[in-house]
């Protein structure tokens, strides 16, 4: 953590181990897409040995291999792992996206490191920072995430370090800007041709020396005399925030007083005021120039990490529940406690098949054990939660995952992460335990995926293999949702984005072989009658032999909303004969099923059968079914018929500056406005009831309305009728094309 550079002993190739919590560092990169996570944690790897030059391992795989790339755009879509050694650490670097349609990968990291690298560039202007890294931040803040920030991209600077730093205090620090602050400034060489200063060298605040990288190694000297005045005010007021965390009352009095702070009593207070998420230090940091060894800032992050982030043992454990009448254990970060670890991510590696990213919490897991799974995997919010599944299961090979390569482990103890293959019937939340403690851990929350995608198969070749497809999609990610819509007769993919969906898709085709066409998204509407009617049916056929005859007279008069279908039999003197009442009934929901008008079902409606004709030989089940269903398409003929769409109750948070933006859209969408209310600081919880119909792309123009800084949920409310002149244009499209709708 000082501003000498520790020994290291990574090597590239070679598979850091622990034996010890303690020994162990779990982080997380969280920030806004393209602010370069992916190239920190190379020049981090470089650092430390485990590669040979900037993100090349031994065997030529780029560190970014483990992670998928959609190549078009450059952009991160999962979790990966990289593993390093520093300093007789093991460190395990989760790099997660930074696109917030991929917050489940970044939810999934959060649940398996004890601290966070918060990744921001200065190569975008400072308010773009503050409406891009908000919701990662609080997503951090959510779960109690100690977090230390790193500004990268100084090289290409539209926003001064300085400045940076100050936008990051009244961005995230709160209350107290000066819970954020930085252990090191920055120093800048001559400008180059293109007008940009690169980064050469940091000046550390705590000893106050000079760290130049300008020669490819680092080397330390004493500060420039011409800048200590501005350092001693920087360094002042670090010491004063960082003592303002201290456990010690009497060290601010002594400081003021004049007294000196030794080093390393400041960088104790410094780690227990980043483990209880008082106290955010701010770093800089830029990869290696070529040819040189190390990247400016690597080592004070590695150094940081190892010395200043909290270890397993410092975070609390998940909240854990016994299973079959066992008495609670008393858990903690120990290699020699019962078993208690969980699969945080799930994915398919295409040589080795199903992997899955496990934490061991407690305890020790080794290859070949066998441990008991139990859970539901991770369930969608406000949706029918999947049954509870256990199973005695074999732990397949273990592994540290790098690049392309798995490095195999014999175990791993509490506190570190592994890969493990074949886990069979485990999913993502899933808990593994000891076979004679069966245990459950809380799960954590995934959001709610509120965009569809509706898909077809694209061939018959792909039809037979689509339902497997999708299943073993949404098994690997647990933001996504699979409907099969009885009422539309639609496969929908319910997504968080439009990046989301794209991944989707090209994950069918690629790893499983399915090719689909996204087609238009059908809400399901609904029919019903907007006054009484009567409907006479008459199917009457003589074609040799037996013929067919059945007549039926029925009256249709609508019902309040949520009433359903209600079938009444008011026939007297056996007109239509007792056995063939229930094939009338039968007739009538059948075709009320299919519609009247537009072909959305008939609902709340009241069908009251009062007379009908029988023919002694050729009336029949058949016969007296389809003339119920005649007489309802007669009645519905003669009769008004309402189309009724389905209405959401739908919540927006957001940001306060947005309130008004976003009642004004939501009023656009033929949305009502029911109330606000004050949910947090600086943020609002607007209500309103929106028609479903109006908000399918919802997901997509909220955030493109707030900048990413609004959140919304919806839940079905009831259907209501739809205005006249949006009816009439809907049952065009359906008379032009049946499939519309």
């Amino acid at each position: 953590m000082g501003d000498k550079a520790r020994a290291h002993t990574g090597a590239a190739g070679r598979a850091p181990a622990a034996d010890r919590p303690s020994s162990v560092r779990n982080v997380v990169l969280v920030g806004p897409s393209g602010s370069g996570k992916t190239t920190l944690v190379e020049a981090l790897a470089q650092t430390a040995g485990a590669v040979n030059r900037a993100g090349r391992v031994e065997d030529g795989a780029t560190v970014s291999d483990y992670d998928e790339i959609e190549h078009r755009r450059q952009r991160s879509v999962q979790l990966s792992l990289v593993p390093v050694e520093w300093g007789g650490y093991r460190i395990n670097l989760l790099d997660t996206p930074g696109y917030a349609d991929f917050v489940g990968e970044l939810r999934a990291g959060l649940r398996a490191a004890d601290a966070a690298l918060f990744v921001v560039s200065a190569a975008q202007e400072a308010p773009a920072v503050a409406g891009t890294a908000r919701a990662a931040w609080e997503e951090c803040a959510a779960v109690g995430m100690p977090r230390a920030l790193v500004v990268t991209h100084l090289d290409t600077a539209r926003t001064p370090f300085e400045a940076m730093t100050r936008v990051c205090g009244e961005i995230f620090g709160g209350d107290d800007p000066d819970a954020v602050l930085p252990l090191y400034l920055p120093v800048h060489g001559p400008e180059g041709a293109d007008g940009h200063a690169p980064l050469t060298g940091l000046t550390g605040l705590l000893t106050e020396r000079f760290l130049d990288y300008s020669s490819g190694e680092r080397r330390e000297h004493p500060p420039d005399p011409a800048r200590r005045a501005a350092l001693r005010e920087a360094r002042d007021r670090l010491i004063e925030g960082i003592i303002a965390e201290s456990e010690d009352e009497t060290l601010m009095d002594r400081y003021l007083g004049g007294a000196e702070v030794d080093v390393a009593t400041l960088l104790d207070d410094l780690e227990r005021a980043v483990a209880r998420g008082g106290f955010h230090p701010v770093l800089a940091a830029a990869p290696a120039a070529e040819g040189a060894r190390q990247g400016v800032g690597t080592v004070e992050l590695l150094e940081l990490i190892t010395g200043g982030l909290p270890t397993p043992l410092e975070r609390p454990l998940p909240e854990v529940t016994p299973l079959h009448g066992a008495s609670r254990p008393v858990l903690t970060c120990d290699p020699d406690g019962p078993l208690v670890a969980e699969v945080v991510k799930t994915a398919t590696d295409p040589y080795v098949g199903r992997m899955s990213l496990v934490r061991v919490f407690s305890g020790t897991l080794r290859a070949d054990d066998t441990v008991h799974v139990f859970g539901r995997g991770l369930t969608d919010r406000g949706h029918t939660p999947r049954p509870f599944h256990e199973a005695e299961v074999r732990v397949g090979a273990l592994s540290s995952p790098f690049g392309k390569q798995q490095r195999p482990r014999a175990a791993c103890v509490a506190g570190d992460l592994t890969g493990v293959a074949r886990l069979s019937g485990a999913e993502t939340g899933d808990t593994l335990s000891d076979q004679d403690l069966p245990l459950l851990m809380d799960p954590w929350d995934m959001p709610d995926p509120l965009l569809p995608l509706a898909v077809e198969a694209h061939g018959k070749a792909d039809e037979d293999k689509l339902s497997q497809g999708l299943a073993r999609l949404v098994a690997e990610d647990p933001t996504m949702r699979l409907e099969q819509n009885q009422d539309t007769r639609q496969v929908v993919l319910w997504c968080l984005g439009e990046a989301h969906q794209d991944v989707a898709l090209d994950r069918l085709r690629s790893r499983y072989g399915v090719q689909v066409d996204a087609v238009a998204h059908r809400v399901a509407l609904r029919e019903t009658f907007a006054a009484p009617s009567t409907g006479r049916g008459r199917h009457v056929k003589q074609s040799g032999g037996h013929g067919q005859y059945a007549i039926c007279e029925i009256d249709v008069e609508p019902l309040p909303p949520g009433s359903g279908i209600e079938f009444v039999n008011r026939v007297v003197g056996g007109a239509v004969p007792r056995p063939f009442v229930p094939s009338v009934e039968k007739g009538v929901r059948a075709q009320a099923a299919r519609g009247v008008a537009t072909g959305y079902p008939l609902v709340d409606v009241r069908i009251t059968l009062r007379d009908g004709k029988a023919h002694s030989v050729d009336s029949s089940d058949a016969a007296f079914q389809t003339a119920g269903a005649l007489a309802l398409r007669e009645a519905a003929a003669g009769a008004r018929v309402q189309l009724l769409e389905p209405v959401a109750e739908v919540t927006v948070l957001v940001p306060d500056d947005y309130v008004g933006p976003v009642m004004s859209d939501l009023s656009g969408r033929r949305g009502r406005v029911v109330g606000t209310e004050q949910s947090g600081p600086g943020r609002t919880l607007v209500r309103a009831e929106v028609p479903e119909l109006e908000i399918d792309r919802y997901a997509v123009d909220l955030r493109a309305l707030t900048h990413g800084a609004g959140r919304f949920d919806r839940a079905y409310a009831r259907h209501e009728p739809m205005p006249p002149h949006l009816a009439e244009r809907l049952r065009e499209q359906r008379g032009n094309d049946p499939e519309e709708g």
